[in-house]
């Protein structure tokens, strides 16, 4: 068995009415904690150098993004070879505090759908009922894509990310790349 990661597609690409890309390896890190606690917040601070993100919001810090996943739960969001430095330093700041920290890089996928705004939302929409109108740039969505648990967000108007599990990472693939087919405009988000 190789020691090498590899992404779950292989960088696959679509281009239709949006592009639709295999992000490739991401570090992702899960702490579930109270994120009201100074002891949290601090530890984020020091190991992210971001804040404890707002409801659906994304910080951003030294080369990490902390995404708001649930009242108890973010998503740390690093490069690759980082994810487990990350869980240990964050271990070990938050040592003595009820916590629970897991590397799951290897579990989900990453993709970055790009292409003009509105023809962007629209090709989302066909896929998940939350609102895309209503996403902000910045904004964490967890929601659903036909079939299967996605998060989504806009880190800018033309450029969303959706992460899923990696189980499914070909169907989600399928899934946006049908919905970005040539000719499917739906003309709704302008």
């Amino acid at each position: 068995m190789s020691e090498k990661a590899v992404s779950a597609l292989a960088g696959s690409a679509f281009e239709g009415d949006v592009k639709v890309t295999e992000a490739g390896l991401q570090g992702m890190v899960t702490l579930k904690a109270d994120l009201g606690a100074a002891a949290v917040a601090d530890a984020i601070a020091a190991v992210c150098g971001a804040g404890v993100p707002e409801a659906r919001r994304i910080t951003t810090g030294k080369a990490m993004q902390v995404a708001w996943m649930a009242p108890d739960e973010v998503l740390i969001l690093c490069p690759h070879d980082r994810a487990d430095s990350v869980v240990a330093d964050l271990g070990k700041a938050l040592e003595g505090v009820h916590h629970l920290t897991v590397n799951v890089s290897e579990a989900r996928a990453v993709f970055t759908v790009t292409g003009e705004a509105g023809v962007l939302k629209d090709t989302l929409s066909k896929l998940t009922p939350a609102d895309m109108a209503a996403l902000a740039p910045g904004e964490m969505r967890r929601t659903r894509l036909a079939q299967v648990a996605a998060a989504i967000w806009f880190e800018e108007a033309g450029t969303a990310r959706v992460i899923c599990f990696r189980s499914v990472a070909r169907y989600v693939f399928d899934l946006l790349s049908t919905a970005a087919r040539p000719g499917g405009k739906v003309g709704y988000h302008r």
